[in-house]
Parts: C-alpha cells; structure tokens; sequence
C-alpha cells in the first residue's frame, strides 16, 4: 500500500507541475520544519497557500515556479502561534494610556495628566500598572485622581486586567459606595471609605459603564495589532475570551485584509451560549471558533487567585472563586457534549484543584477533547497526576514566571512558591504542553517566551542560574509549544504548526539559531520575514 501511496503521490506533482507552476519556491534555507521527527531539509515549494513539497535544493529547484527565493543560508520555522492572548482585546486598548512599566503611583498622576490634556474622550483610560514594580509594593488610592479630575471619570486598569483604580466619578457612575462587597471580587478599603481600587468581579461593575468603541475603529485596530504580530512572527493567535459582536467584527477585519488565523475562545456571557453553543460556526482558513473561556479566579500578583491556604503576606485571605464550583460543574456538563474544548483560568492552587476535580468528574480518562487550565500557574503537588489521568492541557505563559519571580514568594511563602511555575512537571504529564505570552498582561514577543521558557531568566539574565531551573523545557519543546503543540491545543494541528506538505505556508525567515545560540542573542534577535499562505505580510526595513 505504501508503495501505492507513493506513485500515486509522484503522479501527482508531476501532473500538477505539468498544469502549473509554483507560487513561491524557497531553498538554500535551513528549515526546521518541527515534524513529528524535528526533521531539517534545504527547501520547499508553495502552491495555493499550502507546502506542496518539501525536501532538499536539488529537489525542489527543479520545480517550475512563479517566484524563487533563495534564502542565502537563513533559517526558516513554522509560523509563530501564540497559544494564549487578547489579540482583539489588546487592539482594542489602542487608544488608551499605556502605564507598562511605571516606576511609582507619582509617574502615574503626570502620565494621566498628560494624556487628559490631549484626549478628548468622555472617560480617561489606561492600562498596565504594577504596585509591585513601585518601591512601596502597595495598591495606591484614589485622593489625588479626585482632586485633579473631579468631573472626568477614570479608570486605570492594573497590567493583570484583575484590578483597577477608578476616581470617585466613575465610582458614582457605576454606584459604588463603601458598602459595595461583590462575590468573587473586592473593593479595597481604608479607614471604612473606597480607595478607588477593585478587585476582579468589582471591576466590571465599573466597566460596563464605558462607551464602546464602534465597528469601524475596532476594525482599523485589529489592522495594526496584525502588522505588530506579524513583526514578532506570530501568524496565528488563540484570542481569549471574546464576546460575540467581537467575532463579526474580526470577518470584517479579514476583508479589510487582516491575514492572521484567529482561532477564539468564546466569553463566558448568555448571548454568546445562546448563539453558539448549538451551532458551532464553520472554520475557514482565518478563523475557528474552538472554545468557551471561564475564569475560575483572579491573579497572583492583585492577590485574587484562590489559594488552598492563606496568602503568606496577607493572613485570613485566600483570593476567591470569580464563579461558584457548582456553577462551574454545570457548564461542564453542557459543554461536554459539545464540540467546543472548554478553557478555565485557574492561577491559584486551589483554583487549579477545583477545576481538575470538575474535568476529572466529567471526562473520560481516555478521551480527547483537549480541556485546558489556562496558566495552571500554582499547582499543589499531589493534585498534579490529574494532567496525564485525564489528558487535560496545562496551557503556560513562560514570561509569568520571570515577571513573577521577584515577588512570588512574598505571596506564596517559601515551600509553597515551589510548586509555581512548574513547566517541566507539567509537560512530563502529557508529554505536549501549548505556549502562550497572554500579551497585553505580558510582552507580545514569542521569543521572549522561549527565553523564558528554556532559561527562566529576565532581561539582564536574572538569575544567574535560573529561577527554579529545574523546570525549565529544553529548546525544541519550547519550539513545538509555539508552534505544532500550540496548534494541537486548539485541534489545528493538521492545518498548521509545521512545515509539512498540505499544511498552510506559514513560516518565518530570520537569522537566529534557535537550537544553538544564546541567550541574549535570541531574546534580542529580530524575524526578517514573516509569510502567512506563502505570502509575504512583514519585512524587517
């Protein structure tokens, strides 16, 4: 049969040759296609999007084709995946101001100022500040955003998206008072009054009371959050948690000429189970809808996600579920017979516990319907074998860990911190383990993913040695994971992920070895070329 097999395969390019060229043939590359074998060959030919073959220049050149590139001795993977982000989310966030980074509450006043004097929306917005970056690790309050905007609402939301600072107007806008107590969020306060700070489900109180942005300029957004992808390598995203007019808009951004493949993760709202959840939409080559997203707790850093005991800087508080088990279980049970994968966030141990006890109650333990813990961030050691017993998908952000690292201890306390951030286990679990960023929370640069993921160090390459090294993955793992593993997450892995013949011609062109070379190199290298469907939609200037 398999000398069958191939005739028939060999009659076929030679039929499909004779009829009509390649689009585009590559060769003089080192390709590292990351096949079942992390195979290497020289070069590939493209026909209608696809590889249409792939192997050494000898072969390949003889093919007739439209265009040839030869790639002087580049290097060539499979086009980028980020497993876990908010591409639309992040678009969408264009307009407001940027506090990543912010040394102190004081920085932000003057940037809020700033930006108040030049906006002219009715709220004043912002996204990306970290109390733990500041030299007094403390959340700030709202006196003084009072005193320069008494008329103006504004909300700052932290970098996690689990918290927010909001004046006193837009707390009178959402009816806020000292007396608000939410299930599953805070409202932080001092001396019995508001601090302007909320905790999780607290904050889309506030939220629902800013306007929306129109089609049209979301559309125009998702147009430049693209061309940044592109510029990073990323041809593919899974977009988490998004609402169902989001959806339409992005078909929109498609015909606009958006190329990038979205694959989404629907929001866990009514009108979004009321719209897909009995009729799932059709996949086409830019978009699959593939799962519902939940959120079982908050973040680490804000204190929200739910511990099994007590934050160890913060007694008689273990964050809280943003949803009850039992509400939880029930979605489980509808989504099991489904096609849709169900996606949890779940940071906290103790979170992470309630969610694998909730799979384990409604899978079989041989299945395969890749349910996935997103971030699986702090997992107690006894609740760890429930990965590999049911098959289900520990889906990480590596750069969590060298974000986390200065502080996570504070949080967690010396023997528990142990048990956080623990790749390797978790990859020995199931033997694949998907790859993400969760840009806007972290930077939207894959590579910086690898970093973190094989060297678990920052930047300046802190630590000297690793923070807890011994669960970093080696190279090629965090290769598949933003690749082939990362479309398998999201049941792809027959479209994309590799460059293999019949699968869409994503790749990336760049110089970096990322087999072999170091550290700095790699965590400062650039993507020269980036090509979704065999055409080219980003050149490094």
């Amino acid at each position: 049969m398999k000398s069958i097999y191939y005739i028939l395969f060999a009659l076929l390019i030679f039929s499909s040759c004779k009829d009509g060229s390649m689009d585009l043939v590559v060769y003089n590359a080192k390709v590292v296609t990351v096949d079942d074998a992390f195979s290497s060959v020289e070069a590939f030919a493209i026909k209608d999007g696809k590889f249409f073959q792939v192997g050494s220049n000898e072969e390949i050149q003889q093919l007739e084709s439209k265009q040839k590139l030869d790639a002087q001795g580049q290097f060539i993977y499979p086009g980028l995946n980020d497993a876990h982000c908010h591409f639309t989310g992040y678009a969408m966030d264009s307009y407001k101001l940027d506090l990543t980074g912010t040394k102190s509450f004081d920085e932000i006043i003057e940037k809020v100022n700033e930006y108040a004097a030049t906006s002219d929306r009715e709220w004043i917005e912002g996204r990306g500040w970290d109390q733990n970056d500041w030299p007094e690790k403390k959340f700030p309050d709202k006196e003084k955003l009072d005193e320069l905007f008494p008329d103006k609402p504004v909300y700052l939301l932290r970098v996690d998206g689990h918290a927010a600072i909001c004046n006193q107007v837009a707390l009178n806008r959402a009816k806020i008072t000292c007396d608000f107590d939410p299930e599953g969020g805070e409202n932080i306060l001092k001396n019995g009054s508001c601090t302007g700070v909320l905790i999780d489900n607290a904050v889309d109180t506030v939220k629902q009371y800013i306007p929306k942005l129109t089609e049209e300029d979301a559309v125009k957004y998702f147009l430049e959050m693209a061309e940044r992808c592109y510029s990073h390598g990323l041809t593919s995203v899974q977009d988490c948690g998004v609402k169902a007019d989001i959806i339409d808009w992005m078909k929109a951004a498609h015909k606009k000429g958006v190329k990038m493949r979205t694959a989404f993760m629907l929001a866990d709202e009514k009108e979004n189970f009321d719209k897909y959840l009995n009729n799932k939409p059709k996949t086409t080559p830019n978009m699959n809808v593939f799962g519902y997203k939940f959120y079982s707790d908050g973040a680490l850093g804000s204190r929200g996600a739910y511990l099994i005991e007590d934050y160890h800087d913060r007694h008689d508080h273990r964050g809280f579920l943003l949803k009850s088990a039992d509400s939880l279980k029930s979605i489980a049970k509808q989504l099991i017979k489904s096609d849709y994968q169900m996606c949890t966030h779940a940071i906290g141990d103790g979170a992470v516990r309630e969610m694998l006890k909730i799979y384990s109650e409604v899978l079989d333990a041989e299945n395969d319907k890749r349910w996935r813990i997103e971030h699986a961030q702090i997992v107690h050691p006894d609740d760890m074998h429930y990965f590999g017993d049911y098959n289900i998908v520990p889906s990480v952000q590596p750069t969590h860990a060298t974000s986390d690292m200065y502080w996570a201890e504070d949080r967690l306390g010396e023997k528990r911190v142990r048990s956080a951030y623990a790749y390797q286990k978790l990859l020995a679990e199931n033997s694949w383990m998907p790859l993400g960023t969760d840009f806007p929370v972290e930077h939207i640069n894959p590579l910086y993913t690898f970093c973190s993921a094989v060297w678990r160090q920052d930047a300046d390459k802190f630590p000297k040695k690793g923070y807890q090294i011994e669960n970093a993955i080696s190279r090629e793992d965090a290769l598949r994971g933003m690749t082939s593993w990362a479309a398998k997450a999201s049941f792809e892995e027959n479209e994309k992920g590799s460059i293999e013949v019949g699968k869409y011609a994503d790749f990336i062109m760049t110089d970096l070895n990322l087999m072999e070379d170091d550290f700095l190199s790699i965590r400062n290298g650039k993507i020269k070329q980036t090509y979704i469907g065999g055409e080219l939609v980003y050149e490094m200037k």
